[in-house]
């Protein structure tokens, strides 16, 4: 993530801190949460559509402002991403009343990043665009070629200011300037794990709470064959998803704050806790799974996790993680579902299942933002995509576009939660198809609390889930924590990630499945050949970059 130089380490912890009490549907990259990010709201302390006043930009000329949109290829017949119901209403309730002129520019969701690299480029860029990849956003921020909003936002976007917080913007801000507005992610969980209810109840034992106590059951499940022949007690698949959550929860050492900084490595969407005091013993710990049966026998093929995943469907499986709460989406087509139709009473339910010396089930958060938005420096309308924004993130706004409507046509509020009103008879061309991509600031809904925000995200599903699903959400952000980010980018990790991930899953596959009386030269010949491919230069850098932010 983008932060500022300089920002210290008690600024960058609380905003860490702060980020994890938002809520919404739970993705562990960028591009999963932006599909998750179809429920969209104001933030803690929601705006309403009297929210504080901006200046107003309203000239004689008429201005054009424009934004950009993805092209999905899904509109409906007769509709485009450019003319639709979200775009109308926003021209008829910002544009006209401040007499601009909103135009959209579609960019294809799947060429977005060059198409982008084109605009920037020809200096034709919309007068706001936005990206998914901190790497795109990152090198327009070098090059010089966006516009500092600062002043904007204070003169122009008090209540973007107020929705996104100061924690949110700080992750846009890059040499004490904010070139970026990052949207915000309301829920930063990122991890959940499922155990077999029914299986623990045959073995009458209750959902372990230590790493001890699932080790005993994954034993049980082996012994007792639970689910026939192959059983799994623990499926993995080589998906850093799933091997990142498993390793730091193996960890037995408790980190320090210095540690997270210096020995974390961060190759692409995650943090790899190579360096810390403990690894070794954590993938030793597996290795001794995978020679006893507990761990799925060709994890290392199974990159894509359809094994692992077949493997939960079919009842084969045992434990496993996954994104938040993902068993109990998807209705009768979900995980759950369609484990009790193959297995009758298969169940599964939430558990966390590891503990470190100090008794915390450490695990990893997603950052509190989605995409990045940006202004170029070349627009002429920079002060107008503020107010833009500004407008957009009020709740009346986000409303009208996440349900269909305004209020008492759309949606009404039940105990604080918002519940979409069935329209049987809306028209094509009043459905909103797009409301994900008009909302680009907004990933998720926030509703103010944890728990309005969960329980909105369960209303989408079977009753039967609720509780279960209420659980998995919650264990996702206990004693979880954040990326720790630098005020800047540490220029190794770029370099030498796409290399380092394929030596680490290297050293993981053969070091767990390696013999017990072979696993420390199998590690550590692996290890000396992961640090000489840019590891201690990460290690330096990182170290070095440490020490400079310190007081």
């Amino acid at each position: 993530m983008l932060k500022r130089k300089g920002k210290g380490l008690q600024a960058l912890a609380l905003a860490a801190v702060m980020a994890t009490v938002a809520v919404s549907a739970g993705c562990s990259s960028d591009e999963n949460a932006e599909q998750s990010s179809q429920a969209s709201s104001d933030a803690g302390a929601t705006a309403s559509a009297s929210a504080s006043a901006p200046a107003s930009t309203a000239s004689k000329e008429k201005v054009t402002l424009k934004v950009e949109v993805f092209d999905r290829g899904n509109a409906p017949a007769g509709l485009t991403v450019t003319d639709n119901a979200g775009t109308r209403y926003a021209q008829k309730n910002f544009g006209d009343p401040n007499n601009i002129k909103l135009e959209f520019v579609p960019v294809p969701r799947s060429q977005e990043v060059d198409k982008l690299n084109v605009l920037m480029a020809s200096g034709n860029a919309p007068d706001i665009v936005f990206t998914y990849d901190e790497g795109v956003a990152h090198k327009y921020m070098q090059q010089g070629g966006l516009t500092d909003v600062g002043s904007l936002i204070d003169q122009y976007g008090p209540n973007l200011k107020s929705y996104l917080g100061a924690d949110t913007l700080a992750y846009g801000l890059w040499d004490n300037k904010q070139l970026s507005i990052p949207a915000k992610r309301a829920f930063t969980g990122m991890t959940s794990y499922m155990i077999r209810q029914d299986w623990l109840d045959k073995l009458g034992l209750a959902v372990p709470a230590t790493t001890e106590e699932t080790y005993q059951a994954l034993k049980g499940f082996k012994d007792k064959q639970l689910g026939g022949q192959g059983t799994i007690p623990l499926g993995l698949a080589l998906h850093e998803d799933e091997y990142i959550p498993l390793v730091m929860g193996l960890i037995k050492e408790s980190p320090t704050e210095e540690d997270y900084y210096t020995k974390m490595q961060r190759l692409g969407v995650h943090e790899y806790p190579i360096l810390f005091d403990g690894h070794k013993d954590a993938i030793r710990t597996l290795n001794q799974w995978y020679n006893e049966g507990l761990i799925s026998p060709d994890f290392g093929l199974d990159k894509d996790q359809k094994v692992r995943k077949e493997g939960v469907s079919t009842g084969k499986v045992g434990m496993y993680s996954e994104q938040a709460s993902q068993s109990f989406e998807g209705g009768d087509s979900g995980e759950q579902a369609t484990l009790a139709k193959n297995v009758p009473g298969g169940t599964v339910t939430p558990v966390d299942p590891f503990t470190n010396d100090a008794g915390k089930h450490v695990k990893e958060l997603n950052p509190p933002t989605g995409a990045y938005l940006m202004i170029p420096k070349t627009s002429k309308a920079a002060a107008q995509a503020v107010q833009y924004l500004d407008w957009l993130v009020q709740s009346n706004n986000l409303f009208y576009y996440k349900f269909n409507g305004p209020e008492g046509t759309g949606y009404q509020m039940q105990d604080g939660i918002p519940v979409q009103i069935k329209q049987s008879d809306i028209k094509p061309e009043n459905n909103v198809f797009n409301s994900s991509d008009m909302t680009i600031i907004s990933n998720g809904l926030e509703l103010g609390s944890t728990d309005l925000n969960i329980k909105y995200l369960e209303q989408s599903y079977d009753p039967s889930y609720t509780a279960r699903a209420d659980a998995a959400f919650k264990l996702s952000i206990t004693d979880a924590q954040p990326i720790h980010y630098f005020p800047k980018p540490i220029d190794a990790e770029s370099k030498y990630a796409q290399v380092l991930k394929g030596k680490y899953e290297e050293l993981l596959v053969k070091s767990i499945m390696a013999k017990p009386a072979d696993f420390d030269k199998t590690y550590d010949d692996l290890f000396k050949q992961y640090m000489a491919s840019g590891g201690s230069e990460i290690q330096k850098e990182r170290e070095a970059a440490y020490k400079a932010m310190k007081p």
